[in-house]
């Protein structure tokens, strides 16, 4: 039987992986308060997914005190939470598994409970998103009209991306990983960015922060550690371009010029799924769109099945699937697709918040057979 495509090894970057199968970025928040540190929970649970070779890219983790949006999620901004993020990569290296965290700054998805003196949250423009914010307290509330960044202040947040890149390799991070759906697509897309100056109007003004912000992390880490995160065709958060394929065509054409790790596209069918089980059917494939304009490592998400994700990789229109959902109530999954086992269902009641149920306490192969052995 020959080997299948979600088994070959795959270098991307600076990352040596024996496999294909990428722990997608997933938000639990379950960080310590106060001061949404990573806890002893948080490395065992990254832990128990860690597979020799494998890669896992964290939940998203704020840059910046500012940049919080949602209670309980841990930052990469001082020396507690570089710490407490320690515990995870000692975790997920001990079991010979590779670790990136997702870099993030939530803009106006953040409510003013969040903010220091609680000042309204910041966006590239005066647009607030629709549907309803988290507070620091668990409320659900409307979203707050976010106040427009300044060009200094838009400077000293591309600043904050590097300086949590740096304090994500300090604390024992493969690498680092930029956000989709939040600060930068905001910037990126026009239903959020009204900007006249030269961060506004144009595809070529809307991308200069995603580029920027990529350009300054590329360079505080290298760019064979950092990878991206786009979703050109979603919805969460109130996003929707009404022209995403030649927005994101450039923007990918501009990052390939850099030299990144890995991009990560999520595909259409997916967006949505944080907040309920969706399916968008036979939508247009973002990684088969997108192809042709990233010679790099190419990692697609959103609801492949084994037999997509081996189709993808052996097309050639992907050459990684990071899979999410099934992650969480499998923290076996990359021995379950290696052996065609079934996989346990998840409990989106836990997806957020909360302790070790739905978190850490979902079953192994080797629980129900212990001939079987869950690592790999």
């Amino acid at each position: 039987m020959s080997l299948s495509p979600l088994f070959r090894p795959l270098r991307a970057g600076s990352l040596e992986l024996e496999h294909r199968i990428v722990m997608a970025p997933l938000t639990r928040m379950r960080a310590s308060q106060p001061g949404n540190i990573p806890t002893e929970a948080n490395a065992e649970y990254y832990r128990q997914r860690a597979t020799n070779g494998g890669l896992i890219i964290t939940e998203a983790t704020q840059v910046i005190r500012s940049g919080q949006g949602y209670p309980a999620t841990p930052g990469i901004h001082n020396s507690e939470q570089i710490d407490g993020w320690r515990k995870v990569t000692a975790a997920v290296h001990a079991e010979g598994g590779k670790i990136v965290l997702q870099l993030w700054h939530v803009g106006r998805i953040s409510h003013s409970s969040f903010q220091p003196g609680r000042a309204p949250p910041v966006g590239p423009s005066a647009v607030p998103a629709p549907a309803l914010a988290f507070t620091a307290n668990w409320e659900r509330v409307p979203y707050e009209t976010p106040r427009a960044l300044d060009l200094q202040e838009i400077a000293q947040i591309v600043g904050s991306y590097a300086n949590g890149a740096r304090n994500a390799i300090e604390a024992g991070f493969d690498g680092v990983h930029g956000a989709n759906g939040y600060l930068i697509e905001q910037f990126l897309q026009s239903r959020s960015n009204r900007r006249s100056d030269l961060y506004g109007g144009s595809i070529e003004n809307r991308t200069r922060f995603l580029l920027e912000v990529a350009a300054a992390v590329s360079d505080a880490v290298g760019p064979d550690r950092v990878g991206v995160r786009l979703s050109p065709f979603g919805v969460a958060n109130g996003m929707d371009e009404n022209e995403p394929q030649p927005l994101y065509q450039y923007a990918i054409q501009e990052l390939a010029k850099l030299g990144l790790a890995y991009l990560h596209l999520i595909e259409p069918r997916a967006s949505g799924t944080g907040s309920a089980d969706v399916s968008y059917g036979e939508a247009l494939s973002a990684s088969r769109l997108f192809r042709p304009f990233w010679s790099g490592v190419l990692i697609a998400a959103g609801g492949y099945s084994r037999t997509d994700a081996e189709s993808a990789i052996a097309t050639g229109h992907a050459d990684a699937i990071a899979f999410g959902r099934s992650f969480i109530s499998n923290p076996d999954l990359v021995e379950r697709l290696r052996k065609g086992a079934a996989l346990h269902p998840w409990n989106r009641e836990t997806f957020y918040g909360g302790g070790s149920a739905g978190y850490t306490d979902y079953p192994f192969l080797s629980h129900i057979d212990p001939q079987i052995d869950h690592r790999t």
